[in-house]
């Protein structure tokens, strides 16, 4: 059987960062058709059209965007909307405009917050962002994760089994509907 090749990007830098440890949890979650690499943003630079070069980390994340089926994006929200560093990285693998390696790539959005609403919010921005590089949304179903900071143990494994049976049901339907995409 053929291995989709998922890229995960968590919108946060911190080291215990919600939305990475949900990242770590659907590689541990998804089917057998599928393996899960994440990918670091925090040495992306802030844009600058004015550059002469594409910073090689920028380029790196391009690579690894092309090189994927499809894309998870895990997103906080901080003051109901997406953090600057993700929008940032959005902003640089998104050029050329609608001819970029987001252009027509099957996204995946999700996230986690230690709040009860969880990253609705950002996750509307998110979707507004990704609309404008041309992207391919996935669906259904949309997964906000509340008051994630008491669903995780301290080595970062998912402690809560509702939460393990959304996430499961989540990385299911995204890689059969990735699937229907590329393969």
């Amino acid at each position: 059987m053929t291995r989709l090749k998922i890229l995960a990007i968590s919108g946060s830098l911190s080291k215990k960062s919600l939305n990475t440890q949900v990242l770590h949890a659907l590689r541990g979650l998804a089917p057998d058709s599928a393996a899960i690499e994440l990918a670091a943003i925090d040495s992306i630079p802030f844009f600058n059209a004015d550059l002469n070069e594409v910073p090689a980390s920028v380029n790196a994340l391009k690579q690894q965007i092309e090189a994927s089926d499809g894309v998870l994006i895990a997103t906080p929200e901080f003051n109901y909307g997406i953090p600057g560093v993700l929008k940032n990285a959005i902003d640089w693998v998104s050029r050329p405009a609608y001819a970029s390696v987001l252009a027509q790539k099957p996204i995946g959005i999700l996230g986690a917050s230690p709040g009860p609403v969880g990253t609705a919010r950002a996750q509307g921005q998110l979707k507004q962002v990704l609309s404008g590089t041309a992207s391919d949304l996935f669906p259904f179903p949309e997964l906000t994760i509340g008051q994630a900071s008491n669903k995780f143990g301290q080595e970062g494994q998912v402690e809560d089994e509702r939460l393990r049976a959304s996430l499961t049901r989540f990385i299911t339907s995204y890689c059969e509907w990735l699937e229907r995409r590329v393969l």
